[in-house]
Formats: structure tokens, C-alpha cells, sequence
């Protein structure tokens, strides 16, 4: 099961939950007025703003930071891109006779990262596709740094060199960039907050003759679908919303590499 099968359970089960304390909330509230007509709602708007701006404070700053990481990941491929494209280029300042060899692992190095991102969700074939990647670093150092001292001049080593290890540093800071997200408890409060406003919306409902289905589905179906969408920009490689857009500039780089 992917990512899409667990946050679609997560809303329904939120928007579900919803429902069910609007209802239990406009009971509730009809109980008490029957009992206190005066004093129902005493003190009940400072707890609704309370929570509710709590709630809107809390959906909007994930909402902005998983928006934020999304930004933030998608660069990252293009810096990829443009490290990889800069590395290839300087293969020129190596001797000619080991140029074919360096420009065929700069190929399958390509290759592999793409690779591994397709995998996913598949997390094992990712990590020994990975394993793969380090392996070919490791080729393409060797070989690079043998034939630069072969040309017996400084400026194959100081250009070439470094833009070998700014393409193989960017691959880490993507993958631990993959595992930044808010912590469970963040979730957890979301999920918490909205099923409390959801009591306290139906409570406030309480006072009309007939239940207002479309608003509280409403109230509930926005919540659930804001946080549905939250969780799955957390994951762009995982669930609907996908980061892939931003591959086709490696795609289109490698097309490049005759």
C-alpha cells in the first residue's frame, strides 16, 4: 500500500470523525439550552476562537512548510542537474585517451539516480539502487582523479575535482532531505484540534430548528481535504502530488550525454 492509501484514510476517517461530533455537538447543545436557555452559551466564544485560531494557525503553517520542502526538494533535482551537467563538461580538461571511459560512468551514474527515485515507494530497491550510485561515485572518482594527474597540469584537478564532489554531495542532502517532515505529534494535534472544533461547531449549531447538513459537511470536507493534501506534499515521491516535474531536467540532460 502506498502513501495515497493511507493519507486518503487518514482524511476520511478525520472527515468521518468530523461528522459524527457535529452531530454529537448539536445534541449536546440542544440538551443544554432546553435545560439553560441563558446560560448555554456563556463563555462559549472565547473557547471557539480559541481553538479555531489555534487551528487555522496550525493548517496554515504545515500547509506553508510542506509547501516550503516541496519548493526545496525540487531544486535540489535541478541543482542536481546542473552539477552533473558542469562535472561532465570539465571531462575535457582529462587526457583524451581517458575521456570515453569517465563519460560512460557519468552515463550510468545518471542513469542510476534516476533510477532509484522511480523505484520508490519500493524503499528496498531504492537502498540497493543506491548502494549502486555510491558504488559508481566511487568509479568515477578513481578514474578522475588518476587521469587528471596524468595531465601533469594543475587546472584538470582544481576544476575538475571539486565539481565531482559538489555532484556527489547533492545526492546526500537529497536523501536527507527526503526525511524531513513534521513530527507525528504535529498530525496528531491537527487531528485533534479538528475533531474538537467540530464539537464545538455543533454545539454552536444547536440553536436553529433543522440541521444544517451543508455546512457542517462543508466545514468537515474542507478540513479533511486541507490536511489530505498536506500530508501527501509531505511525500511528493509517494502520493499524488509528485515531484517528478523537476526529473526532466536530468531526463533531458542525459538525452544530452552522446
Amino acid at each position: 500500500m502506498n502513501l495515497t492509501y493511507y493519507a486518503l484514510l487518514f482524511a476520511g476517517s478525520l472527515f468521518l470523525g468530523m461528522l459524527l461530533l457535529l452531530e454529537a455537538g448539536r445534541r449536546m447543545g440542544a440538551r443544554r439550552l432546553a435545560s439553560d436557555p441563558e446560560g448555554a452559551r456563556n463563555g462559549l466564544g472565547v473557547v471557539e476562537g480559541a481553538v479555531f485560531s489555534l487551528l487555522g494557525l496550525l493548517l496554515a503553517f504545515t500547509f506553508s512548510g510542506a509547501v516550503t520542502r516541496f519548493d526545496g526538494r525540487r531544486h535540489m533535482v535541478i541543482d542536481e542537474a546542473n552539477y552533473i551537467g558542469t562535472a561532465y563538461l570539465r571531462i575535457d580538461l582529462l587526457p583524451v585517451s581517458a575521456q570515453a571511459s569517465v563519460r560512460e560512468l557519468f552515463r550510468q551514474y545518471l542513469d542510476s539516480r534516476l533510477k532509484m527515485y522511480r523505484l520508490l515507494p519500493d524503499a528496498a530497491a531504492a537502498k540497493a539502487e543506491y548502494a549502486h550510485t555510491i558504488a559508481l561515485q566511487g568509479q568515477i572518482w578513481s578514474e578522475a582523479v588518476n587521469a587528471a594527474r596524468a595531465t601533469g597540469t594543475p587546472s584538470a584537478q582544481i576544476l575538475l575535482l571539486p565539481a565531482l564532489n559538489e555532484m556527489f554531495d547533492i545526492t546526500t542532502t537529497r536523501i536527507e532531505a527526503m526525511k524531513v517532515h513534521p513530527p507525528l505529534i504535529i498530525f496528531t494535534m491537527m487531528g485533534a484540534l479538528s475533531l474538537a472544533a467540530s464539537l464545538l461547531t455543533g454545539y454552536s449549531m444547536a440553536g436553529g430548528k433543522s440541521r444544517s447538513w451543508m455546512h457542517g459537511v462543508g466545514f468537515a470536507g474542507v478540513v479533511a481535504l486541507t490536511v489530505y493534501v498536506v500530508v501527501d506534499i509531505e511525500y511528493p515521491r509517494l502520493g499524488l502530488i509528485r515531484v517528478e516535474g523537476a526529473d526532466v531536467v536530468m531526463e533531458e540532460l542525459r538525452a544530452s550525454m552522446k
